[in-house]
C-alpha cells in the first residue's frame, strides 16, 4: 500500500450513517463529485496518536473529514466522545464505512454517524474536534470552513500541515500500514482559532 505522500492529488472524501448504521443521502452535485484525496487508510497506531493528541472528552463532538472506511471516526466514539462523525464524498468509502461499522459494539454504533458531503459545504461549528488525513493545498482551502470551530477546538491532521498555520505540536513517529509496512509518519495539532505566522 502506497503512502499518501506519495501520491498525486485527487478530490475529497466526505463520510457515511446506515442501518443503525446512519448514512445521510448526498445532494444531487455530490453522487457525481469525484475525490480530491486518493484513499489510504491511516494507520491504526497513528489513529490512536492523533485521539490522544485531540484529548477526546465525554462531551466532544469529533468530525473526521475525508473519512476513508470510518476508523478514526469509530475509534472516537471508542474513546468516549459523546458523538462521532465521518464525511467522504465516495460512495465507495461509504460502503467501507458501513462494513466497519457494523463490526463496532452497539455502544460505538450509537455514537456514530457517516455522511456523504462536500467537505467546502459542511457547517463545522457543532463540532469540538476536527480530524482530517487530506493532502496540503485541501488542508488550505478547508481553513475558512476551519475558521467555524468554537474556540479551544483541537484540529488535528495526518501527515500534512496548512500552509501559514504554524502548529502547535508536530511529531513523527513509525507505524505499521495495514499491508504491514512500517513507515514513518507526522501529525500535526492547531487549536481553534487558527493563528496565522508572521
Amino acid at each position: 500500500m502506497r503512502h499518501l505522500k506519495l501520491l498525486a492529488p485527487a478530490t475529497l472524501v466526505v463520510a457515511l450513517l446506515a442501518t443503525t448504521f446512519i448514512m445521510t443521502a448526498p445532494a444531487a452535485d455530490d453522487k457525481k463529485a469525484v475525490p480530491d484525496v486518493p484513499y489510504v487508510p491511516t494507520p491504526h497506531a497513528v489513529v490512536a496518536k492523533m485521539l490522544e493528541l485531540a484529548r477526546i472528552t465525554k462531551d466532544d463532538v469529533v468530525y473526521d473529514l475525508g473519512c476513508g472506511d470510518g476508523r478514526i471516526v469509530l475509534a472516537a466514539a471508542g474513546k468516549g466522545a459523546k458523538k462521532a462523525i465521518g464525511f467522504d464524498i465516495d460512495p465507495d468509502r461509504l460502503r467501507d464505512c458501513k462494513k466497519n461499522f457494523e463490526k463496532a459494539t452497539k455502544e460505538v454504533q450509537k455514537k456514530v454517524e457517516f455522511r456523504q458531503k462536500n467537505l467546502f459545504e459542511q457547517d463545522l461549528s457543532e463540532a469540538t474536534v476536527v480530524t482530517m488525513y487530506l493532502l496540503p493545498e485541501v488542508n488550505n482551502r478547508l481553513v475558512p470552513k476551519l475558521k467555524e470551530l468554537k474556540p479551544g477546538s483541537p484540529i488535528v491532521s495526518h501527515d500534512f500541515n496548512i500552509e501559514g498555520y504554524p502548529p502547535e505540536k508536530h511529531i513523527k513517529m513509525m507505524a505499521k500500514d495495514d499491508d504491514g509496512n512500517e513507515n514513518s509518519h507526522e501529525i500535526y495539532l492547531w487549536t481553534a482559532p487558527l493563528k496565522a505566522g508572521k
